[in-house]
């Protein structure tokens, strides 16, 4: 090998990075449009620069953040476009996914992690928002793990993470976790009772009801989005 060949920092080092690093961003820690410094990134999470660069890489080509020139790095901001795309993939694949796990849930499962839900998103303690964030996204996992997919599962995983930020925006402006709480307990009686079609038409409601809130929220004048 080259001494000139640059040395990739370990992987551990670089998917401790790149879990803090896209937390941050998607509980919006680091908000849509904040300049990111390696170096103070370096500093607040104890790890060296290379790390925190393959990190940052890579959250690129999650589409994350972006490079710009003479700035370093910038957390992207949340489209109207990037909703709607997030959204419209959710509602086609989530409501099939509760179909196809009607008569095979675990309720029991469903409502420990229904009843952290259920108590609510509260940003002034990071603690309970991200228990809250934590078990919203495993719910929906849980049901499309269920159905029997696991490409179905992995995709609509991805897709919780994306829209994940944008259920933070729009928490922050309309307190929407009492109608989740709810809706979450309906889904797991309509599947736990084997009621395919209904279950299907509550998680089409539930995912269309959230793209309203976030819209809603996120076409305010001082919402931090961009067209």
């Amino acid at each position: 090998m080259s001494l000139l060949t640059p040395i990739d920092p370990p992987a551990s080092l670089t998917d401790q990075a790149l879990t803090a690093l896209r937390r941050d961003i998607l509980t919006t820690r680091l908000k849509p449009g904040e300049t990111l410094s390696e170096a103070a990134a370096a500093q607040r999470l104890n790890l060296g620069k290379a790390p925190i660069r393959a990190a940052l890489a890579r959250l690129a080509e999650e589409g994350l953040v972006q490079a710009v020139p003479r700035r370093g790095w910038v957390v992207s901001l949340v489209t109207i476009r990037d909703i709607h795309e997030v959204f419209d993939l959710r509602l086609m694949l989530e409501p099939e996914a509760a179909r196809r796990a009607s008569g095979k849930v675990d309720a029991a499962a469903l409502r420990r992690l229904d009843d952290v839900c259920a108590a609510g998103y509260r940003p002034d303690d990071e603690e309970s928002a991200l228990a809250f964030l934590d078990a919203n996204k495993a719910f929906h996992v849980a049901v499309a793990e269920l159905a029997g997919n696991s490409r179905l599962a992995r995709q609509i995983d991805r897709l919780l993470d994306e829209s994940t930020r944008m259920l933070v925006l729009g928490l922050r402006r309309r307190d929407r976790t009492g109608e989740m709480a709810h809706e979450h307990h309906a889904l797991i009686e309509a599947m736990a009772l084997g009621r395919a079609d209904e279950a299907a038409q509550i998680m089409l409601e539930q995912c269309a009801a959230s793209r309203s809130m976030v819209l809603s929220a996120l076409t305010a004048p001082d919402s931090l989005t961009a067209v």
